[in-house]
């Protein structure tokens, strides 16, 4: 892969991004929201069924032998791909599609997708491709519907390769996500965060603050700052800070009702509100009161025992530096 992807990767689109070195998901994005700057505000949004599954091998093969003429090469880049999978101790052939997870196989999808960049750039469109994930941008929904069609057709026919038509759509880009962002329906759109990807967010720091969890604050605070410090560095290059600090509130009252709920006794409450640095009467009502745990968490003793400066202290990452709650 390494020698190999020396000589190719020069040669491969420079609208594809995925699995290149010095290229990035970022980079597509960027480009993705160049394309809509410039009033292409449909987009043609391809996904390729079960990909890594349904190569061709032969089809895959014949791309390679144009580029490789050494025959113990070829051989060995054969047997890579017919090489078989382990299921329940068995041993089976595979007859199609490139290894999962294996180090060859995104050089080699790149190459046999190589022969879909060089058509879509033939026919002067604009495009940006991840992977088997590809996004064509045009000025309409009629151009888009005659893109969808002619390039599905290109795919079935000469690299057998099926579209998903259940994940594919022709639609404005807001509507859509790619590679986990989706954009503002403004002149300038700005980035944002896909719904999609907002969600599976809050559901892992549910899971991760969990109330019933049954682990101490530093686990907790531990397992956030693994999953916050990845995510962050990803979902950064997002142009909405104000989310980020809405997240940031949001995170720290789960984390306010995670301690609220282990501290259980009305006493233990009063003392640990006091001993933080609440007054003896609103220890005291906040203790007693009625409300529940996330009610509770929005209340000024909780937001006087357990601020920000708390939860910085145990290195709980921000997701922007601004965030006051």
């Amino acid at each position: 892969m390494q020698v190999l992807q020396r000589y190719w990767d020069r040669t491969f689109s420079q609208c594809s991004f995925g699995f290149r070195p010095e290229r990035s998901a970022h980079q597509a994005i960027a480009l993705a929201q160049k394309y809509m700057a410039l009033g292409l505000r449909w987009v043609v949004d391809l996904d390729l069924e079960k990909f890594f599954d349904r190569v061709n091998h032969d089809i895959l093969m014949s791309r390679v032998v144009r580029r490789v003429k050494d025959k113990n090469l070829l051989r060995l880049i054969r047997a890579f791909l017919t090489s078989g999978m382990m299921a329940v101790g068995l041993v089976s052939p595979t007859e199609e599609g490139t290894p999962q997870g294996g180090p060859l196989s995104p050089l080699l999808s790149n190459l046999l997708l190589d022969d879909l960049d060089r058509e879509l750039e033939a026919r002067g469109l604009h495009f940006v491709r991840y992977a088997d994930d590809c996004n064509i941008y045009v000025r309409t929904y009629r151009a888009g519907l005659r893109v969808m069609k002619s390039v599905t057709r290109f795919l079935a026919k000469r690299l057998k390769l099926k579209v998903n038509k259940a994940k594919s759509a022709v639609a404005q880009p807001w509507k859509r996500k790619f590679l986990g962002f989706s954009f503002t329906n403004h002149r300038e759109p700005k980035r944002r965060v896909a719904p999609q990807a907002l969600e599976r967010f809050k559901k892992r720091i549910r899971e991760l603050t969990g109330r019933n969890r049954g682990v101490s604050i530093d686990r907790v605070a531990a397992d956030l700052r693994r999953y916050l410090g990845g995510w962050r560095g990803y979902f950064a290059f997002a142009d909405t800070p104000t989310v980020f600090r809405e997240l940031d509130s949001w995170i720290r009252h789960r984390l306010r009702c995670f301690l609220w709920k282990q501290w259980k006794k009305v006493k233990t409450r009063a003392h640990e509100l006091m001993r933080r640095g609440v007054s003896r009467d609103l220890a005291e009502n906040t203790a007693w009161s009625r409300h529940g745990p996330w009610r509770t968490s929005q209340s000024p003793a909780l937001c006087i025992a357990l601020p920000m400066a708390y939860f910085d202290s145990l290195r709980i990452p921000r997701l922007t530096a601004t965030s006051q709650n």
